[in-house]
């Protein structure tokens, strides 16, 4: 019953457009949470008659107060409300010269008497952070995460004279991610929904229809604040428990274990499923396995065998650093300063001076937290020091990292000259002896400039389609890394060195990236031919060939975007001029296929950074090593930090995070009908542009007059191109009647020359398919087509051998209603209908019957047939004696259901720019 009254609630309070009762109110409590409410109480039309808040501490206001007394509401800093455990009279009396209706508890720490809590009308409310009656008490939120609970939440109560025990008003919930922390979870959920919240109860108590359910003692908990000394780590249990342990006390007050003598607190934690990485051994006292300091960070181990994660630590002096620099920590000798940046360093100390108001003077020993600072204040910190410098880009985590004033100054100079960039690349390959080469294989993901695993450590195994081998273990990316790569893109576009650059730098890089992909060819091609199946010779002319091709050609264009001049009607005496200008959009997702791995994220991304965007981009689950191999190259070429991230894993999780993501800006797609209507329906969460290359059943018109041995050779090239796995695919043969026999004939000669086999074969002709899942499908539509009563000529199994090998397959006698007449295959199915002699335009409205429409076919010497029939057929591109013919400079994209939006050519520039009219009176 207390879960389900809150969704009821949610029901009544959303339905009224307006509310007609508006309260007086008195608020109790603090911090930005408390200022948030105020403010939005205060928009909803209520009058806050009082605000109650702490004393200042270090000379700095609460923000609630701030907010209070900028607005001439009147403000009261109690330290306390009760002395001995009874009211203090004088406050009480304060209070209730306000003469509130209602007291409003968002975040309150202090004890309240019941003399105030019962003094209003309507009584009390409190915000606290559980799903009560579970972790009454204070650190709720902590509890939440060091108890496991899969799910986390508030609940606003009605107080009373007990601990957090008084009847619900409303109650929300949320999921807990299996590394969420404290603080993503406030953020993400608790404060922004706990807002909104809070506003929403004192509305339905206004309009008289707030509830009272009373808490169930089933299921209530207790849990005190934790102070350090009971944080201390207890290291016999699962690695889950240890994980929870640390998280669940990160930031305050901190786990900590005894490491050479002295006090360390572990921060940052993470689950890590993966092998055992190589690293530096460290006894960590009362761990019965030493801990391993590797490049990633501290890893530490349960009684389970299984592995924890831990980013930072913190020494008994307050000196935090990354865990992976444990033992090189004290190796840092001081730098000797330039007059520019000793001048940098006086004006950083004014600005801590302003923000530390209450400090005499900044002394080189002077630590940012300990002298009253608190993570407001790192946000403006580092916001004055942008403003000043806008070439040292600093993060929220340098200043904990760095919390003295000289220790910051040090940092800050090293980043300035680029120290913290000269670390060089670390690769974790996969190598493989193949093809007569070794190929070396990135399997992580590429976050930032640097290749990671994954936030929760998991992974998946990608495999070799020829044989069913794994060929490696792929970090696979959770919410959690999306967050990061996302992040990390929008700061390379706002504050990085992208944004700045010139539009001719841009190309530079481009160009070099492709000359570094033409480098490697032949390293590209073959593991594209082992992770997607693809013919060798196939894959270095095509796949490698027109990806580099693609990256030159939009190399090219990074100095040639242009606006224009518009003549506007003038409004005399004054002249104006109006211009364009074509601007990069931000962040762009891009998520592509599995049966062009590299060429796909080529056409996409080469248009995208060419237009100065920046972009995150997830490739299919089942081929992702030639895109870790790009984000490899592209760090060879120099792209900046966050530019290109590269995220494999689930298309329903990485996909459907990026498509819902407020900060993307831009989604490219490339897949199946169904998935691009989900991600149209999650796009429209912050309506970012979309482009989609969907599913297709191509048709292709063949004629008698046709050059009939051209029209074989093109035909079998249009089904049975890259295993059938073509989006541009004839999906469905119209044969001219007096023809089709002939035709049948010759194609089924053509398909027993064709070799079966190893991609890696120089004279295969024909590869295995793309992956297990994908050839069990393509069985099954033939065995449909025989059910429907087409004609299986050729073909329609799968190859007597190891790996997902299937027959080239031929049906005729389809009719237009069975099921392949109208859904593609993807794979090597050639569906052929005849057609009557010289039925021009039935042939067309057949053509035309589908609701996909990406590309199509003519074979006919009649030029002038062939030009009415391309007038006519609803497709994106038309071939005419011709199939397969794309180019990089020409615009490919698809009609109706197969998409919108344009790859290649000019107009793909234009899917990742937007226009702004700009018009200055003179």
């Amino acid at each position: 019953m207390l879960r389900a009254a809150p969704r009821l609630l949610r029901t009544i309070c959303t339905t009224g457009a307006a509310y007609q009762n508006k309260l007086k109110l008195a608020l109790i409590g603090q911090s930005i949470f408390g200022q948030e409410v105020y403010n939005k109480l205060r928009k909803e039309g209520h009058k806050v008659v009082g605000v109650f808040t702490v004393p200042d501490k270090n000379g700095q206001a609460d923000p609630l107060a701030l907010a209070a007394e900028k607005d001439g509401t009147p403000v009261f800093k109690f330290p306390r409300w009760r002395a001995k455990g009874k009211p203090i009279q004088e406050v009480v009396a304060a209070y209730k010269s306000v003469g509130a209706e209602l007291n409003v508890l968002p975040f309150c720490t202090q004890f309240i008497p019941m003399d105030v809590i019962d003094c209003p009308k309507h009584g009390s409310i409190i915000y606290h952070p559980s799903i009560l009656p579970r972790h009454r008490g204070a650190s709720a939120i902590n509890w939440t995460l060091i108890q496991g609970d899969k799910k986390a939440g508030f609940t606003i109560f009605w107080a009373d004279d007990g601990l957090d025990t008084g009847p619900i008003l409303l109650q929300r919930e949320c999921d807990v991610g299996q590394n969420d922390t404290v603080d993503d979870l406030y953020n993400r959920f608790l404060f922004p929904e706990g807002v909104k919240a809070m506003v929403e109860a004192v509305d339905l108590i206004a309009d008289g229809k707030a509830p009272r359910i009373p808490q169930p003692e089933e299921g209530a908990t207790y849990e005190g604040i934790q102070k350090k000394e009971n944080a201390e780590i207890s290291w016999d249990q699962p690695a889950a428990a240890l994980h929870n342990w640390i998280r669940g006390h990160d930031k305050v007050p901190g786990a900590w274990a005894t490491v050479d003598g002295q006090v360390v607190t572990f921060y940052g934690s993470s689950l890590l499923d993966a092998s055992v990485p190589a690293g530096q051994e460290l006894t960590i006292k009362g761990a019965s396995r030493p801990g391993l300091v590797t490049k990633n960070g501290l890893v530490i181990f349960g009684n389970d065998g299984k592995m924890v994660l831990v980013r930072n630590l913190q020494f008994e002096d307050g000196k935090m650093i990354p865990a992976s620099k444990y033992f090189s920590a004290d190796e840092t000798t001081a730098l000797e300063l330039t007059e520019e940046e000793k001048k940098m360093a006086e004006d950083i100390r004014a600005i801590w001076k302003g923000i530390l108001s209450n400090i005499a003077v900044i002394e080189d020993s002077t630590d940012f937290f300990k002298s009253g600072a608190s993570s407001m204040h790192v946000v403006r910190m580092l916001e004055e020091i942008k403003q000043k410098y806008s070439g040292l880009q600093l993060q929220n985590e340098d200043v904990y990292m760095a919390t003295k004033f000289a220790d910051f100054v040090q940092m800050a100079v090293r980043k300035l000259r680029g120290e913290d960039k000269e670390e060089e690349l670390v690769i974790d390959y996969v190598s493989k002896n193949v093809n007569n080469m070794t190929v070396n294989m990135p399997y992580q993901c590429f976050i930032n400039g640097q290749f990671i695993n994954a936030d929760d450590g998991k992974t998946y195994d990608t495999i070799n389609p020829t044989d069913g081998s794994i060929i490696a273990s792929v970090s696979s990316a959770s919410f959690a890394d999306v967050d990061k790569a996302v992040a990390a893109a929008k700061e390379a576009f706002e504050n990085g060195e992208w944004g700045r650059m010139n539009a001719r730098e841009r190309g530079r890089l481009m160009y070099r990236l492709a000359d570094l992909m033409e480098e490697h060819q032949e390293e590209l091609a073959t593991i594209e031919s082992i992770d997607s199946g693809a013919v060798y010779t196939l894959a270095l002319k095509t796949h490698i060939g027109m990806s580099v091709q693609t990256f030159r050609y939009f190399a090219g264009w990074c100095d040639k975007i242009q606006g224009a001049t518009i003549p506007i009607n003038q409004a005399r005496p004054n002249h104006n001029l109006t211009f364009t200008k074509k601007e990069p959009i931000g962040v762009c997702a891009i998520v592509i296929p599995w049966n062009y791995p590299l060429m796909m994220l080529a056409w996409k991304s080469a248009a995208c950074l060419a237009a100065g965007n920046t972009l995150v981009l997830k490739p299919a689950q089942v081929t992702p090593l030639t895109s870790l191999k790009f984000a490899e190259l592209s760090a060879k070429a120099g792209f900046p930090k966050g530019v290109i991230n590269i995220l494999p894993g689930s298309g329903g999780l990485v996909g459907q995070h990026l498509s819902k993501h407020p900060d993307v800006r831009k989604i490219g797609f490339t897949g199946s009908t169904p998935t691009g209507k989900e991600i149209m329906k999650s796009a429209a969460t912050n309506l970012k542009k979309v482009s989609l290359e969907l599913g297709g059943k191509s048709p292709l018109i063949i004629f008698n007059d046709c050059d009939l041995d051209r029209a074989v050779k093109m035909g079998m090239g249009a089904v049975y191109f890259n295993k059938g796995e073509n989006c541009i695919a004839a999906g469905r043969l119209f044969v001219e009647e007096s023809i089709h026999d002939e035709f049948v004939r010759k194609v089924v000669e053509e398909i027993k020359k064709m070799k079966i086999g190893d991609p890696l074969d120089r004279s295969t002709d024909h590869g295995p398919q793309n992956h297990k899942a994908h050839l069990e499908k393509l069985l099954q539509y033939c065995e449909t087509g025989v059910k429907e009563g087409a004609t299986l000529v050729y073909g329609g199994k799968q190859v007597c051998r190891p790996g997902f090998f299937m027959e080239p397959t031929v049906f005729t006698d389809v009719e237009d209603h069975m099921y392949i007449a109208k859904e593609e295959s993807f794979g090597p199915v050639m569906v052929i209908s005849k057609f009557k002699n010289g039925d021009v335009d039935g042939v067309l409205r057949r053509a035309n019957s589908t609701e996909y429409g990406l590309a199509s076919g003519i074979f006919t010497k009649d030029i002038s047939k062939a030009l009415y029939i391309s007038e006519k057929l609803e497709a994106g591109t038309v071939f005419i004696n011709t199939y397969n013919k794309t180019d990089v400079a020409a615009p490919f994209g698809g009609f109706k259901q197969s998409g919108f939006g344009k790859d290649l050519g000019e107009e793909a520039l234009h899917e990742y720019l937007r226009t702004k009219a700009i018009t200055v009176e003179y």
